[in-house]
């Protein structure tokens, strides 16, 4: 394969940011912390103006408490979906605790969102808390998190894409030749895109209750799908079927499905239409 040198289509400077904001002693306050707790951040505030509009029906006080539901669904799902979906032994011995060692790097988006969903199922089943009106509030702020989940992919040269001799494509870290900056795609699709088309719908159209997370997971999957074609596959698996088929597409193509029919379920239900005031 021929090498793209780097002066002549490379046109974007990949900007060598230190992964480490700070260190304070033994410890280091990383930008990918920093995007988790700022997704957090956003998403408590915007989940507390729907519950001041009347969208969201849960108390404030209850809401510290769900938000803390679903860090724990993130973290250990994300980890434990990494493990299961991407992990490959490596002949050393592991400890017990490995699938939940978060320390030791590595997190997966669709292991977060089965942690996520078990945990609001849980939780709105211990508060008998509407889940649907939980679901539908809660697709529209994990934007947030995605977007500044990917700005840190990419401040730290991870997940990279593939070969082009596109004009935006960057020479990351340790090559000689260009790549997508496939992170940024991620970004603008999981994040401004994907928040825009969610408030849209909500706003506009006032679907019935669950069908605003119904749309968040057919549009993922289908974003996500998509932007595979540019993203570099897992070193340990490769390719996994028909030569171009990546375990991100896999799983990312479960989606829509998993979409379509909570749809229909959610369509089903006795959940009431959309009434609330946005503005």
């Amino acid at each position: 394969m021929t090498i793209i040198e780097p002066m002549t289509l490379a046109l974007i400077t990949y900007p060598r940011i230190d992964p480490v904001i700070f260190r304070l002693g033994p410890f280091a306050v990383r930008w990918y912390g920093l995007a988790y707790v700022t997704g957090f951040v956003l998403g408590y505030v915007v989940l507390r103006q729907l519950i001041r509009r009347g969208v969201l029906r849960l108390s404030a006080d209850a809401l510290g408490d769900l938000v803390t539901w679903m860090a724990a669904g993130v973290i250990l799902g994300g980890r434990g979906g990494w493990w299961l979906f991407y992990h490959r032994a490596s002949g050393a011995f592991e400890p017990w605790w490995e699938p939940v060692a978060i320390w030791h790097g590595g997190m997966s988006f669709h292991g977060g969102l089965i942690g996520v969903c078990l945990a609001l199922l849980i939780w709105s089943w211990r508060n008998r808390a509407p889940f649907l009106n939980l679901a539908d509030c809660l697709a529209l702020v994990t934007p947030f998190g995605l977007f500044f989940g990917r700005i840190a992919n990419f401040i730290n040269g991870e997940l990279v894409g593939r070969r082009t001799d596109v004009q935006w494509g960057m020479i990351f870290p340790g090559d000689t030749f260009a790549r997508h900056p496939s992170q940024l795609y991620e970004a603008f699709l999981e994040g401004p895109l994907l928040l825009a088309i969610l408030w849209a719908v909500w706003k506009w159209k006032r679907p019935t209750e669950g069908r605003i997370a119904a749309l968040f997971l057919i549009l993922y999957g289908v974003f996500r799908f998509a932007v595979e074609f540019t993203r570099e596959p897992d070193s340990q698996l490769g390719f996994i079927a028909f030569g171009w088929l990546t375990m991100g597409q896999l799983l990312s193509v479960l989606l829509p499905c998993a979409g379509i029919v909570f749809w229909f379920v959610a369509s089903r239900s006795k959940a009431p239409k959309r009434g609330f005031p946005l503005d």
